[in-house]
């Protein structure tokens, strides 16, 4: 269950971020930037898949308490926490940074480039950080170093949340937001809110993209085994043909959104990513495996997508003597800014980053697993970008790509925005949390 938004209004009005705190961070964030571009160098330099992030978590580990946080380590496999208590009384903000790197093989020209090759699906492959999760990391100690200077003066405490397998877990393992929150995570630290930032190519350096409610869309994988009965290619009516029914599964359910869905309410898309059957021209087979993704911005809609798809898809095979076996694997749910906290961000993340370089993004159809977070407490996400000027962020490496850049002019910008959103939202809410 989604915890309501705590009150942020005086006298009925929103209190949309603090304009003046009891401590200005300036100083504190600057001695912090080249030790944000060192620490970022380090772990790029040495990347960790899903669940396997044991290096990376010993590094931030050290680090915290180093800085005297409370630190619990080993949560959801490789997970690390550390908990700032301020000076005084007031609530608890969680700030959230991914740990795990991807299995690609850099292509960036850099000193630091990783070198790191390790076993994926039976591969050897290379590891990279090509989605900037080394960033964010760096980001968050940083953040974590200037707000443990300032402990006397906090008007609450901070929950860092370093998180692994936001990439998805390893075939066969639980991992990354969902498992850490399994695991009592919230439970235990209580957040009142929760606050999250992702580099992205899209955007010129130092720019901060965001949208309120719907950001990012749920991401689900579904498997279709479609069982006919095998016969020679010569005399299809000896046997029941998987193939053609497995075409028309496909183009069926793209009615699902078509003709099946309010789509007014939200977009939505079903795509087929694989189709496996058969062995040679003359022999139509037994079975076609259908594997595809459901991307949707709407939980409800959700729910009927997954229903629908099911009926579609058997009936269909029904229809021409076949079976259907449908099954889906939930994964992400969509991620939903709180517009209420989304108001109160938007001055802090101008404060840090410019007046000028906040702007409302579109809906991204790709999928974050801080949306668990986000559906236990009010969460606000936003994206930071990261390509240098003279580079067009539309032709730009993507995230995820073997040549993906990150412009470290950047890492100042996301480093005061996280330590701001703590530090104004205690201050906004200290009085409410005054008798805890």
């Amino acid at each position: 269950m989604k915890r309501a938004l705590v009150s942020l209004a005086i006298g009925g009005a929103l209190v949309a971020g603090a304009p003046a705190m009891a401590a200005e961070p300036e100083q504190q964030l600057k001695n912090t930037e080249d030790k944000v571009i060192e620490w970022r160098r380090h772990l790029h330099q040495n990347p960790e898949l899903g669940n396997r992030e044991f290096e990376t978590a010993k590094y931030i580990q050290q680090h915290l308490e180093q800085l005297g946080l409370e630190v619990e380590t080993g949560i959801a496999h490789t997970g690390v926490v550390g908990l700032l208590k301020g000076g005084r009384p007031g609530p608890t903000v969680a700030l959230r940074a991914d740990m795990d790197a991807l299995p690609v093989t850099e292509q960036v020209d850099l000193p630091f480039a990783s070198k790191v090759k390790t076993q994926f699906n039976g591969e050897e492959v290379g590891v990279m950080h090509a989605c900037g999760h080394d960033t964010h990391v760096a980001m968050l100690m940083g953040a974590a170093e200037v707000l443990a200077g300032m402990r006397d003066e906090l008007q609450g405490n901070v929950l860092f949340v370093f998180q692994p397998a936001e990439e998805g877990a390893p075939e066969g393992e639980e991992g990354g937001a969902e498992l850490m929150l399994k695991e009592g995570l919230f439970k235990k630290y209580r957040p009142d809110v929760a606050f999250g930032q992702h580099v992205t190519s899209n955007l010129p350096t130092g720019v901060i993209g965001y949208r309120s409610g719907p950001l990012m869309a749920s991401s689900d994988k579904f498997r279709i085994m479609v069982k006919g009965r095998q016969t020679h290619g010569s005399r299809p009516w000896g046997g029941v043909d998987p193939i053609t029914t497995a075409a028309q599964i496909v183009m069926g359910t793209q009615t699902i959104v078509s003709r099946q869905i309010d789509i007014t309410k939200e977009p939505a898309v079903v795509s087929f990513g694989k189709i496996d059957g058969g062995v040679r021209n003359n022999i139509i087979p037994d079975e076609v495996e259908l594997v595809g993704t459901i991307r949707n911005f709407d939980m409800d809609n959700r729910q009927q997508i997954f229903e629908r798809l099911k009926v579609t898809a058997e009936n269909i095979a029904a229809s021409t003597g076949a079976e259907a076996d449908v099954t889906i694997y939930e994964g992400y749910p969509v991620t939903v800014n709180n517009p209420e906290l989304t108001e109160f961000a938007l001055p802090v993340v101008r404060q840090a980053a410019g007046e000028q370089k906040v702007m409302e993004i579109p809906k991204i159809t790709g999928a974050e697993d801080f949306s668990f977070f986000a559906n236990e407490v009010p969460g606000f996400y936003y994206f930071l970008g990261v390509t240098p000027s003279g580079k067009d962020p539309r032709t730009a490496p993507s995230n995820h790509s073997p040549r993906f850049y990150v412009d470290e002019a950047a890492l100042k910008v996301g480093t005061e925005a996280l330590t701001r959103l703590a530090l104004d939202y205690m201050e906004s809410n200290a009085n409410r949390n005054a008798g805890n």
